[in-house]
């Protein structure tokens, strides 16, 4: 006889409709997995058969084929267990073969014949409903993950019994009812780190505000130990609390990469702060099988790079594009993955290789030595950092000193900032100054007569390339916005401009 499961395959971050048939027909006791599957899936035979023993069920001592459909397509994972021990108990008359023409079914199978969690439930879900499907089937560790797709039941049994007795109509006893209110899983403003623990560092303080409020990339460079890792650290803390749809997509990629440590809808803005010694591909993804890296990691937050001048030169140029378009490009043979990028780059760098440039008294770099440093950073990837500032070692009286403003207030200018862009940039598909495209730059950052003088004069002075001088109007129309200005005026392209000079001392917007 043979039995149809509908199931989905997950290749990077996309999801393919794939129907499992199984084929039982009188021969030599065998057992066959085919459909271009990987280790995972080959092994699932030894799974399948040891879930269904253990289980109380009859394991067909026939011919049996498993068949993952469509063929050409490469698949992995251990998330066809499940599929694959339904299809045997349908297609051996175990259970009906009717009720599974409108779910899907994943999930993972123990020897036990308990089921396990598999990454990618959420990203699974929302394939089952655009596929017009009833129902979906996921182990119980991914109700609530699955539950956040809208008009869509969710089924979650813990065990391999509980699917079958579902499929008999009946509801195993001890199971929660399909409807999962979703985990919003808020910040803990008591646990939060704030920039109120922060001392003498008003000036960088007010950079990563207008950095926040834009949604602009920062590059901080100075001294060790001067607090330029503690102050990227503190800067989710400021950040606005992401829409629901945000929400959703940082789930869905956390889920299908298999770091989803909570089982509802992910709240907190990812922070990512990857090693200097990660490979181009851990960054940006890559892989024989493509994966998303570190930058889709940080979709819709911050990816913090600490000692910046450390990374690999390949891995700092394969960050252009994410940087550019918002998503990177991973090719391999045929295929083609698209990963999101959507983030904020917040990075540190030593002004040379002793990390005390500038000091005459402590540093002991030739001028060969910091010519050597600086060309570890090419032009091209600074051209796309917006602002770039300088963190000095605070005077003791500092230290001494009151603390700083707290993130909760800083956030509130934050938020009113992003309200204005959000109600100015509605239905252009961006959300912040920094996505603006040149369209919408033209649109909304216009100068007067004394502002345009401003800006051709830094453009000729300090050579800017047409990117620079687009990134300065992107960070003077976010400065207007927090000084509550609906017009760019010549004061907000004077501290735009101050903003790529890490030299200068950057004042507090009013």
């Amino acid at each position: 006889m043979l039995a149809r499961v509908n199931t989905f395959s997950i290749d990077g971050m996309e999801t393919s409709r794939i129907t499992v048939e199984v084929d039982i027909r009188p021969g030599l006791p065998a057992f066959a997995v085919v459909g271009l599957g990987d280790t995972a899936i080959r092994e699932a035979r030894e799974r399948v058969r040891a879930a269904l023993l253990n289980s109380g069920f009859d394991f067909p001592g026939t011919r049996i084929v498993a068949n993952l459909a469509p063929a050409a397509l490469r698949k992995g994972g251990s998330n066809f267990d499940l599929p694959i021990a339904v299809g045997i108990l349908a297609a051996s008359g175990q259970v009906a073969r009717d009720q599974l023409e409108d779910l899907a079914i994943f999930g993972e199978l123990s020897l036990t014949g308990s089921l396990r969690g598999c990454p990618g439930a959420l990203a699974v879900a929302q394939a089952t409903r655009a596929a017009g499907l009833r129902a979906i089937v996921v182990p119980r560790a991914k109700a609530r993950e699955a539950a956040l797709v809208e008009e869509l039941e969710v089924l979650a049994p813990a065990t391999l019994s509980d699917v079958v007795q579902l499929l008999s109509g009946e509801r195993a006893p001890g199971m929660p009812t399909p409807e999962f209110e979703p985990d919003d899983n808020e910040l803990d403003p008591e646990h939060e780190l704030d920039f109120a623990d922060v001392r003498g560092h008003a000036g960088p303080i007010e950079a990563l505000r207008i950095a926040a409020a834009g949604g602009h990339n920062l590059l901080m460079t100075g001294p060790p130990g001067t607090g330029k890792t503690m102050l990227a650290r503190r800067v989710p803390s400021i950040l606005p609390p992401m829409t629901r749809e945000e929400a959703i997509e940082v789930t869905r990629i956390a889920s299908m990469t298999g770091i989803h440590r909570t089982d509802g809808l992910v709240r907190r803005r990812p922070f990512r702060a990857p090693h200097h010694t990660i490979s181009p591909s851990g960054l940006v993804g890559g892989g024989g099988m493509p994966q998303p890296g570190e930058a889709s990691l940080a979709h819709h937050g911050v990816l913090f790079l600490d000692e910046l001048s450390e990374f690999s030169r390949l891995a700092l140029e394969a960050l252009r594009q994410p940087l550019e378009d918002g998503r990177v490009a991973i090719v391999r043979g045929q295929q083609t993955a698209l990963f999101p990028t959507r983030f904020m780059l917040i990075a540190a760098t030593n002004p040379c290789p002793c990390g005390y440039g500038g000091d005459d008294d402590r540093c002991r770099c030739t001028e060969v030595d910091r010519a050597r440093h600086a060309r570890r950073l090419s032009g091209p990837l600074l051209d796309r950092i917006d602002i770039a500032i300088s963190v000095h070692r605070p005077p003791a009286d500092a230290l001494a000193g009151g603390p700083q403003q707290r993130s909760s207030l800083i956030r509130t200018a934050v938020m009113e900032a992003r309200e204005r862009q959000g109600v100015r940039l509605a239905g252009t598909g961006f959300a912040c100054n920094a996505d603006m495209d040149s369209t919408q730059l033209r649109r909304h950052a216009l100068l007067d007569e004394e502002g345009e003088a401003v800006l051709s004069e830094a453009y000729e002075r300090d050579r800017l390339s047409a990117r620079g001088h687009e990134r300065i109007l992107k960070v003077a129309r976010t400065v207007a916005d927090l000084a509550g200005s609906e017009r760019v005026r010549a004061e907000h392209v004077r501290a735009a401009i101050t903003l790529r000079a890490p030299q200068a001392e950057v004042e507090v917007v009013a």
